[in-house]
This record gives structure tokens, sequence and C-alpha cells, in this order.
């Protein structure tokens, strides 16, 4: 194993040290900034840098498996943002953690195992169900600024779907800030900054899970999962003033936008 690391290492620098290495540093560094930028406002950033990362030649497991260091690079900058703004509610963090750690561990484990396309139609599923009720009850899944929030004890349902959410982040990362933010927004009744402050902190600790336990299987190509975790952290670092300077109405419209682009690449790829 030690061997094969060292000789993949060794690949991974002989290739972007050529020409088309410094193109694709480019792709992965700009596909990382977008990414990291749309999934800290609502979500579907892996979408772009799935694909890049295929480009390089990885088989489908390896990329969704690289792809977790720069989720879990731009969900750290993504919480230090927000916690340095005041928007984060971190008496709910351990709550929170329990049952979305939980469902991370069973989701990554099978995502070792079983190929990603079996949860396509969930995440369809999910997208759609959430444009519906964006644009008939937005309302439900936008709570007003100021809004109380419940805890998981108070809202069971609501822990339900941050397991599932888990389970999935666990299993494929693409599209799973969107059951993050039905089960935050729509369940514990956060409103839309204060949801993607948590859903940051739940996106980190599944995806450190999850790329822990890729890792171990040795699925991981660390040096251009890095490169994309460099724009990761720029993008979310820019994406945090940006959702504290807009307005909630703001936000839920790039939100259902974003929730059709993913519907729309998930029926792609």
């Amino acid at each position: 194993m030690e061997l094969e690391l060292e000789l993949e290492l060794e690949l991974d620098l002989a290739f972007l040290q050529s020409p088309e290495g410094l193109l694709m540093i480019g792709l992965l560094v700009v596909t990382g900034l977008i990414s990291g930028f749309i999934n800290t406002l609502a979500g579907g950033g892996s979408m772009i840098t799935l694909p890049a990362l295929m480009m390089m030649g990885m088989p489908a497991d390896i990329a969704n498996a690289t792809n977790r260091i720069g989720v879990l690079m731009q969900s750290v900058t993504s919480v230090k943002g927000f916690k340095d703004k005041g928007r984060l509610d971190q008496s709910a963090i351990v709550p929170l953690l329990v049952v979305t750690i939980a469902g991370a561990l069973a989701g990554s484990l099978l995502a070792s195992y079983l190929p990603v396309w079996l949860l396509k139609p969930v995440l369809l599923g999910a997208m759609v169900t959430m444009a519906v009720v964006i644009l008939v009850r937005p309302e439900t899944i936008a709570p007003m600024d100021g809004t109380e929030a419940f805890s998981v004890s108070d809202r069971p349902l609501a822990g339900v779907g941050l397991f599932l959410s888990g389970v999935y982040g666990g299993f494929v990362q693409a599209g799973v800030g969107f059951i993050l933010i039905a089960a935050l927004a729509g369940g514990l009744r956060y409103d839309l900054v204060r949801t993607n402050a948590l859903k940051s902190v739940c996106t980190a600790i599944f995806s450190a899970v999850a790329l822990a336990v890729f890792a171990l299987r040795g699925q991981v190509w660390w040096v251009p999962g890095l490169i994309l975790a460099v724009g990761s952290i720029a993008g979310a670092w820019l994406s945090v003033r940006f959702a504290i300077s807009v307005s909630q109405n703001t936000l839920k419209w790039i939100l259902f936008i974003m929730v059709l682009a993913t519907c729309a690449g998930a029926l792609y790829f």
C-alpha cells in the first residue's frame, strides 16, 4: 500500500508539471472556487468538481473520494466565517452531529462498496420536491429572519432527516446541501443564513468521516484533491461574506436556481 501511494504521488506530480497538467491545475482551482461559493450558499457544487476530477482520468469512485478533500476544507472555512459573523448557533452543534455522524459512517461504508448511481433517484426526488416547495410554499423552506428554531428533541422527524442526510452525504457529496437545508430550515426552522452555518458544520463532520474511510481504502488522490481545496477555501470565504450581506429572499432564489441546476446535472450525469 505504501509503495502504491508513493507511485501515485510521483505520477500525479509528473502529470501536473506538464502543459496539460498546468491547465488542469487551473481547472481544479476555478471549479473549486465555484463549488466552494455555491455549496456554502445552497449546494450542488460537486456537480462541477466531480466531472473536473474525472477529466483527469479518475474512476467515479476515486473522484467521489478525492472530492471530499475540497468539501471538507470549504466547510471548515465556512464554519469559521459564520462563527466570526455571529451567525452560528453553537448550542445546536452537538445534537446535530450525533445523528449526522452516525449516518455519514453508514453512508461512507456503503459508498466504498456500492456504485454511486444507486442514490441518483433519491437526489432527483429530493430536488424536485424542494423546487416545488420553494415555488408553492417558500416559507416552509425559507423561514423569516428571527424565526424561533426548534431542537432535534423537539422535532424527531427533523432528526431522521439529518441522519438520512448523513447517509447520503457519506455515500455521495453531490446535492447533500439541499437535504440538509430541508432538515434544518424546513424541519428545525432556522433562517437560511443560520441554516447554511449549521449545514457547513454537518458537512465538515461527515466529509471528515467519509474521507477517513476512503483514505483507509486507498481511494483518495491527494495532490489533485489538495489543489481543488485551494479554490474551495477561497470560494467559501467569499460566499460567507455574500450570504451575510444579502436578503433572505435573495438566498431563497439562489437556492431555487441551484436546485434546478442540480436536477439538470443529475439527469445529465
